[in-house]
């Protein structure tokens, strides 16, 4: 059976919403305030919070930030219960790791719909080989691409996020240094005419935001899942903190930002020179690649052809072109999909 921890300053809210979770085959608790959610958390760890957000004594953000921070908590699925609707209050409650939030008066089918779904998200996007006992070794030891780094923050929740969700927008002050656990990323901007530009695709194993912290801007780009994805984040001024004092952890950032200025670059330079075909088969090179490494076992590309449209910087007809004269020439195989590179030195010699 599994726990509900509810936290609502509001008796007969708490009373009803209690009565409809144990209903619903749940063991609950429940707690008046956020000082003593915490309390009965620490003492009995729940399966998932529901919590109010305005609140006497300790808020909904203050239990939140002291879930994040305590390893025993950190990772629980987090429901928020407010009045609020204003984006910044959802953006607030996002960046610091929420996994839902409920707007009252809710109906009690959205309501147990919204605790199912997170326990079940939670738990279908945590196989078992990938549930991190330490959170600090999988934020270090996961990060395959840059080496190993030491000294960040313990307290570090797996934080599911969904296909197609935004993580931050362009605008967005930069708040926390990204991990990609499981999934993978896409960072895009618009153009002045609404045209999606696709700056960076992040995978397994990689980090990202951190242009934005080391630069000390907003984001300039949007951040957004292009499948269910795990990541892992710790604060900015963690980060800056340990850029400052760890050289090693200085240099390898560094490094990764150099990779990327480089990839910005090259990436500018062939929408510049290069014919389209040129660019569609070093994006086909680049991404099988990116395969290799992250699932080796799988031979297929998996990427939506408007988001490989984008990246290459043409409409997805004239994409749609070009990949169907490289079926037909035996270079590629094509699902609705998926890419499967047949020749790859086919498409090296076209690059």
């Amino acid at each position: 059976m599994k726990t509900i921890l509810l936290i609502e300053d509001n008796a007969l809210i708490r009373e009803n919403t209690g009565e409809i979770l144990a209903l619903a085959g749940y063991a609950v608790r429940m707690a008046e305030n956020g000082k003593i959610g915490i309390e009965q958390a620490l003492a009995n760890k729940p399966d998932l919070v529901v919590c109010d957000i305005i609140m006497p004594v300790l808020d909904g953000y203050g239990v939140l930030q002291a879930f994040n921070l305590n390893p025993l908590l950190a990772g629980i699925p987090f429901i928020f219960l407010t009045a609020k609707t204003e984006q910044f209050d959802l953006r607030r409650g996002m960046a610091l790791g929420a996994d839902d939030f409920l707007t009252k008066p809710y109906e009690n089918s959205t309501l147990l719909s919204a605790v199912a779904g997170r326990l079940n998200r939670f738990q279908h996007l945590q196989p078992e080989s990938e549930r991190p006992v330490d959170n600090q070794h999988n934020f270090v030891a996961g990060a395959s691409r840059v080496g190993p780094l030491t000294g960040l923050d313990t307290s570090l929740k797996p934080y599911p996020v969904p296909r197609k969700h935004r993580i931050y927008a362009e605008g967005d002050e930069a708040t926390l240094l990204y991990f990609v656990q499981a999934g993978r990323v896409k960072t895009c901007r618009n153009t002045a005419t609404g045209k999606e530009f696709i700056t960076a695709f992040y995978q397994r194993g990689e980090f990202f935001g951190y242009q934005a912290i080391l630069q000390g801007t907003v984001h300039r780009d949007s951040a957004v899942a292009t499948e269910d994805s795990i990541l892992l984040h710790t604060t900015a001024d963690y980060f800056r903190q340990l850029m400052l004092y760890n050289s090693e952890v200085n240099q390898q950032f560094v490094r990764m930002l150099a990779n990327r200025v480089g990839e910005y670059e090259e990436s500018l330079l062939g929408l510049s020179y290069h014919s389209l075909r040129q660019r569609v088969a070093s994006a086909l090179l680049r991404f099988n690649e990116q395969r290799r490494t992250n699932t080796p076992s799988n031979p297929l590309i998996v990427l939506a052809r408007e988001d490989l449209a984008a990246i290459i910087g043409t409409a997805p007809e004239s994409l749609s072109r070009i990949l169907s004269e490289f079926q037909q020439k035996g270079i590629i195989e094509l699902t609705r999909k998926s890419i499967e590179l047949l020749q790859p030195e086919q498409l090296r010699l076209l690059k």
